[in-house]
């Protein structure tokens, strides 16, 4: 079930070009073509999972609760990346910091407190996420 979505195509119609937020443009330079959304946010397809945000610790980053990331388990996490690592038992979606040798989560929310990984935590990087899908409101 999980590998549903490698069979079953869901394309809509792509406008290319771009789409000024500012002044209005004539649209005369686009091609309509069709877009799957796996093909564009997807790279290591048997190493990505989808998954829905709880939570609001990540929102200076964008990324609010019941918005869902795209998360790849392929890509090496290196620091500046949001990652979703599994601590203590319990998942979480963070930015990791490396400084001087020592592991940080940090959340992108002034109400929570980085979280120093020490010995004698269970930690493990679970991936990288790559997008966020973010409804607009």
């Amino acid at each position: 079930m999980a590998d549903t979505w490698k069979t079953k195509k869901s394309e809509v119609p792509f406008f290319s070009g771009f789409l000024h937020a500012g002044f209005p443009s004539p649209a005369d330079d686009y091609k309509e073509n069709n877009l799957d959304l796996n093909d564009l946010v997807i790279k290591n397809p048997n190493a990505t999972f989808y998954v829905s945000v709880k939570g609001d610790s990540m929102r200076g980053a964008g990324i609010h609760q019941g918005d869902i990331v795209v998360v790849d388990r392929a890509l090496t996490a290196r620091s500046g990346n949001v990652i979703v690592a599994l601590l203590n038992g319990e998942f979480t979606l963070k930015r990791l910091y490396v400084r001087n040798n020592m592991l940080y989560l940090v959340p992108a929310n002034p109400f929570y407190k980085a979280i120093r990984i020490v010995e004698g935590m269970e930690f493990q990087v679970w991936g990288v996420v790559t997008y966020c899908i973010h409804k607009v409101k």
